[in-house]
């Protein structure tokens, strides 16, 4: 290919809009081109890297024995009701109409619309096992898109469905899939790691996240080195202080004028913060009836802990979406709380969370739901009881592992895949059944595995640039080599050019020719910055057979024959072809 007849058009300056590097860059190399807020086009050279990645991601499903199908992104809404999903799901659905007014939706993930398909045909136990998956476009109306292709609206999916007759059978699909994908990563380049994972909308038992370490991630992972545990910071539980062995003291109140926050109360009273009652107000709405009346929630944990949301919504049963920060003045009517000034004492008419440390606790400061008061020596059982009791705890890095008590670690990374055990969440909604060797029915045994193909594009870049443009693997470089003619009217330096670009075509790698009429620095520039992983430079030494040979990772420019150029970049590409 010759880069003057390519559809390319780079950029000297940083966008405004972009804000990370692999944003940035993407939209500077003119791989991406943004449309609306969180929709790009691809352009030649970004799609070319996308459809390597999605050939990776084909190769090993295929060779895990997954069979590739294509359903429509666009899915009546009648499958949603019926798995419950159509409210729960929340404001990213993007709902429409036709001229009908039948119901529909562009999905943002299919584990409806492959249950209906299964259904249909699978009835028998002969059937089983069974696993299908597609690479195909998503749709989510995220309230805030941002850093490019890591959160946006319109992005491509690899998702995956296993259908299995028992628990045993899940596992080893789960296996099988979690495998696939370390060796897709692996291939692709990243540098990763697989943690334990809250399984959020799509549901299930059990799930583990592929995260590329990033530190523009936006999960947070916390893990320990002194055992295997790893997991996202909002799936990971929370290794309770044992509990105490004090008396419990009576229950007195406090004047503590001023003090609304645990800070200034501990302070106040001259008492550590973990001796304090931290009190968090809210409330959650119905999503099938947004007219209904709010039901009022009061969570309670240790003054010096921080509440981790996600573990409260799986409490409650309730969409993320559907709760929020109380209006104190209705919740104080309604509920006798106090903003600043509430504890578990004397509520009513709320739902009552009470974290697990909470039960063995003794003698602690509590808001008295009165304005200036505080209890002291407030202890559960006694002075107040929980409507429920679960974790409700953020592990944060330096507090002890849940599972060996030693101090855990965070990092951060980027989402690039994840594994669900669906179980039979969908299954039984739909009633996807089979019949045993008895004729006995049974509901399928379901599980989900998805991989954000766009996104591991960007999470790619984001681990492989520097200051002059992005640095690809071998394995989802858009091309292999350029090869940079210096001046292209000298015949013998195009021809030259064209010799080498043969041979290495020959041995199987993807070039461009750049005999633009441009200067060499800007040629140079291009080349860094769209990240050809080999150049090859033919300029003044052609005629003695001499170019200069340069990778794009680092080390200094050699000057070479063009047999010997053409030698280093063909053994370089086989070996790092398939796993950089």
């Amino acid at each position: 290919m010759k880069a003057s007849q390519m559809f390319l058009s780079t950029l000297r300056e940083v966008p405004s809009e972009a804000e990370i590097p692999s944003h940035i860059l993407l939209l500077r190399a003119g791989m991406i081109k943004k449309l609306v807020s969180g929709v790009y086009a691809f352009m030649p050279m970004g799609y070319r890297a996308l459809r390597k990645i999605e050939q990776i991601v084909r190769e090993e499903m295929d060779a895990a024995g997954a069979q590739e199908v294509l359903m429509s992104a666009l899915q009546p809404a009648e499958l949603w009701q019926e798995s419950g999903r159509w409210y729960a799901y929340g404001p990213e659905l993007m709902r429409l109409k036709d001229r009908n007014d039948r119901e529909f939706c562009l999905g943002p993930t299919h584990e409806e619309i492959f249950t209906d398909i299964v259904r249909q045909q699978v009835s028998s136990y002969r059937q089983l096992p069974l696993n299908l998956y597609q690479i195909q476009h998503k749709y989510r109306d995220e309230a805030r898109p941002r850093f490019g292709l890591i959160r946006s609206r319109e992005f491509i999916m690899k998702d995956d469905y296993s259908f299995d007759r028992d628990e045993a059978g899940l596992d080893v699909s789960y296996k099988n899939m979690y495998n696939a994908y370390e060796k897709i990563f692996d291939r692709c380049g990243l540098n990763y790691r697989a943690v334990e994972a809250d399984s959020g909308a799509i549901g299930g038992s059990n799930s583990h996240e592929f995260c590329a370490l990033s530190e523009i991630g936006e999960e947070e992972i916390i893990y320990c080195d002194h055992c295997s545990m790893a997991a996202t910071a909002e799936r990971a539980a929370f290794k309770d202080t044992p509990a105490s062995d004090e008396e419990m003291l009576p229950l007195e109140k406090k004047l503590t004028p001023g003090t609304k926050t645990i800070e200034a109360v501990a302070a106040y009273l001259d008492l550590p913060q973990s001796r304090t009652i931290k009190a968090l107000l809210l409330e959650t709405f119905d999503p099938e009836d947004p007219s209904a009346p709010v039901r009022y929630i009061a969570c309670f944990l240790r003054g010096d802990r921080q509440l981790n949301k996600t573990k409260l919504i799986n409490a409650l049963g309730i969409p993320d979406y559907a709760v929020q920060f109380a209006d104190e003045a209705a919740m104080a009517a309604a509920t006798g709380c106090v903003g600043g000034f509430t504890g578990p004492i004397g509520l009513h008419d709320c739902t009552v969370v009470v974290d697990t440390e909470l039960v063995g606790a003794r003698n602690l400061c509590a808001g008295a739901c009165e304005a200036d008061h505080h209890y002291i020596n407030v202890n559960y059982g006694r002075d107040y009881k929980a409507d429920i009791v679960t974790d409700l705890k953020l592990l944060q890095a330096g507090d002890p592992c849940p599972v060996c008590g030693q101090p855990v670690k965070s990092a951060r990374g980027i989402e690039v895949g994840q594994v669900f055990k669906l179980g039979t969440k969908y299954s039984e909604a739909m009633h996807l059944y089979f019949k045993d060797e008895n004729q006995q029915e049974h509901p399928v045994i379901m599980g989900c595995y998805g991989i954000g193909v766009t996104r591991t594009l960007a999470a790619v870049v984001e681990q492989y640039h520097d200051d002059n443009g992005i640095i690809w693997p071998m394995s989802v470089a858009p091309y292999h080599a350029v090869v940079t003619v210096i001046n292209p009217k000298d015949e013998i330096q195009m021809s030259l050019a064209g010799s080498i670009s043969a041979r290495l075509e020959a041995a199987g790698l993807e070039v461009v020719i750049d005999e633009r009429d441009e200067r060499p620095g800007v040629k140079f520039k291009d080349a860094d910055l769209i990240g050809f992983p080999i150049r090859i430079t033919v300029g003044k030494k052609a005629a003695d057979g001499i170019v200069e040979y340069k990778l794009r990772r680092g080390g200094d420019n050699t000057d070479l024959t063009a047999e010997e150029a053409a030698d280093a970049a063909i053994e370089l590409y086989n070996r790092e072809k398939i796993r950089p």
